[in-house]
């Protein structure tokens, strides 16, 4: 199954995790066939925020919320389960000044791909 850990953490307290650390675990976790996709991110100072309202757009400048966290990264990995997950998420470097929200992935594609076959296999009949 695959999951989604949101690395939040006060931009603050960056300097307090070295680089290192998190390419380390990041290289680990990839050779170890957990790791579909990663990256960290630019300061939440170059976030933009786009919003449809009504048919209009807006664009305001930052992130969707003001927090004491911002989100700084992601880890897209394939687990067993959420217990496998969360092991996975906790030695992850900015577990240790921040947090890491865990959230399974919705296989949306896959879900629409059977309704649709479905449907097809259904009025064939």
């Amino acid at each position: 199954m695959k999951y989604l850990c949101l690395v939040y953490l006060d931009e603050n307290r960056l300097s307090e995790l070295p680089d290192e650390d998190c390419v380390a675990f990041d290289e680990g976790i990839r050779k170890s066939g957990h790791c579909i996709a990663s990256e960290a991110l630019q300061s939440v100072t170059s976030a933009t925020t786009v919003r449809m309202r009504n048919g209009k757009m807006s664009i305001t400048d930052g992130p969707f919320a003001e927090t004491k966290e911002q989100l700084a990264g992601f880890y897209m990995i394939e687990a067993r389960d959420l217990n496998e997950a969360i092991q996975l998420a906790a030695k992850i470097p900015p577990a240790r000044v921040g947090s890491i929200e865990v959230r399974p992935i919705r296989p949306i594609r896959e879900t629409v791909r059977e309704t649709v076959a479905a449907r097809a296999g259904a009025a064939s009949k």
